[in-house]
């Protein structure tokens, strides 16, 4: 069988090495990948959005499976433009709403009684500058669509909120924004495989760290580091976040002739008045993917073509901990962060998931804002931590930085 990731990220690394293990596998690509995962998957110089060179590609070298790692193909059409040709793991362009559309999401939690924070929308300045003039902090505001992980700001007093949503309609006069109440809780993330009503959720859940710096300061990322499983979150919790949250959802859609179908992850917290939905993505969380594949023993193409039949699938698992740590370029996530920071004692054959590296003569350059993800496993939390940062230290890049705290709240 033959495998096309599509993607360039960390997750997508992590995808072709859990692919490459699959005994149903003779190949992987990855379009358009990064020098950091040749490795584990032949690189294909075609864009994510280039659906047609993809289809081309995938009807040329008798492709069987396209698996989509990030979410703007997807919110894009690429299911409905390569289907025709190719199985695709991946919702199509409707479905892909719940994470393109947060008014979308909403929208559909409504319907299907699943609960989430209370919220209101607005396309104007005006209207939401009224509004946050007589809401209580902290507030929850999220730009309407796609941001990498980084549309979602939490302002703590009323000027923050201003500075906020003056910046936002500043980009765009027309943007849709959705203003949340704050949820307080430990935050979670439980991904699932999905084929309409099938729902095989992972068994276990990873808490990622999105706030730039130590002790959750600074903006929100695309995530600095995350670690598997999470010994503060109960089964009890897990077990009401999928039946009250995924499966309501996945149920509900399929009942409007709407299936589902692919990874669905779900952005969860645990409150005081039980589990509740911070946001919906189309695919595998970044980087939870990284240290969950990790953990994960079971052959994920096998569980890919189980769902698809509409098969049920246990998962198997390891008993280890995994902790990921992302290093990051000076500045990220803001967009002028370091570019081509020389990355030095990189080894291609070490415990890193790459998000943004190429090679030039042997040197290593960065070429994104989170550039990869050094990850460590052990019999516990403190264990795989210490070996997720013994990997941290070998890669030598002043430009570049990483949080020293994650995995702490497994440890307290």
């Amino acid at each position: 069988m033959k495998v096309l990731v599509i993607g360039r990220g960390g997750r997508e690394h992590a995808l072709c090495k859990k692919i490459k293990k699959s005994k149903k596998v003779t190949d992987v690509f990855v379009a358009p990948g990064n020098d950091g995962m040749r490795n584990v998957a032949k690189i294909v110089n075609i864009s994510e959005l280039q659906f047609e060179e993809l289809k081309l590609f995938v009807q040329e070298n008798n492709i069987d499976w396209v698996i989509v790692g990030p979410e703007d193909p997807l919110v894009k059409g690429i299911y409905d433009e390569l289907s025709p040709v190719v199985k695709v793991f991946g919702p199509n362009k409707y479905t892909a709403q719940m994470e393109g559309s947060k008014s979308f999401a909403k929208e559909v939690m409504a319907r299907f009684g699943v609960p989430t924070a209370s919220y209101e929308e607005f396309t104007s300045l005006e209207n939401s500058l009224d509004y946050i003039k007589k809401s209580s902090y902290p507030l929850v505001i999220k730009k309407d669509g796609l941001a990498a992980g980084k549309g979602v700001v939490i302002p703590e007093t009323q000027d923050e909120a201003i500075q906020f949503l003056t910046e936002f309609y500043n980009e765009d006069q027309n943007c849709k924004v959705v203003i949340e109440e704050f949820l307080d809780g430990e935050e979670f993330s439980l991904m699932s495989f999905v084929n309409g009503e099938v729902v095989i959720p992972f068994d276990e859940i990873a808490q990622d760290h999105k706030r730039a710096y130590d002790n959750d300061k600074g903006a929100n990322t695309g995530g600095m580091g995350a670690y598997t499983p999470v010994p503060q979150i109960s089964r009890e919790v897990i077990n009401e976040a999928i039946e009250k949250v995924v499966k309501p959802v996945c149920e509900g859609l399929a009942s409007e002739n709407t299936p589902y179908f692919g990874f669905l992850y779900a952005g969860l917290i645990a409150t005081k008045d039980g589990v509740k939905v911070i946001e919906f993505n189309a695919r595998l969380g970044d980087p939870e993917t990284q240290v969950l594949l990790e953990k994960m023993d079971s052959d994920i193409i096998e569980v890919i073509e189980k769902v698809y039949n509409k098969e049920t699938v246990e998962l198997q698992w390891s008993e280890d901990t995994v902790c990921g740590v992302v290093l990051a370029a000076n500045g990220y996530p803001a967009d002028n962060y370091i570019k081509n920071a020389k990355v030095e004692n990189f080894d291609i054959e070490d415990n890193y998931y790459v998000a943004a590296l190429k090679e030039e003569n042997g040197n290593w350059f960065s070429t994104g804002g989170r550039v990869l993800l050094a990850y460590g496993r052990g019999k516990n939390i403190i264990d795989a931590k210490n070996n997720a940062y013994k990997t941290v230290e070998k890669i030598k890049a002043p430009q570049l930085f990483y949080r020293k705290d994650i995995g702490n709240k497994a440890t307290k």
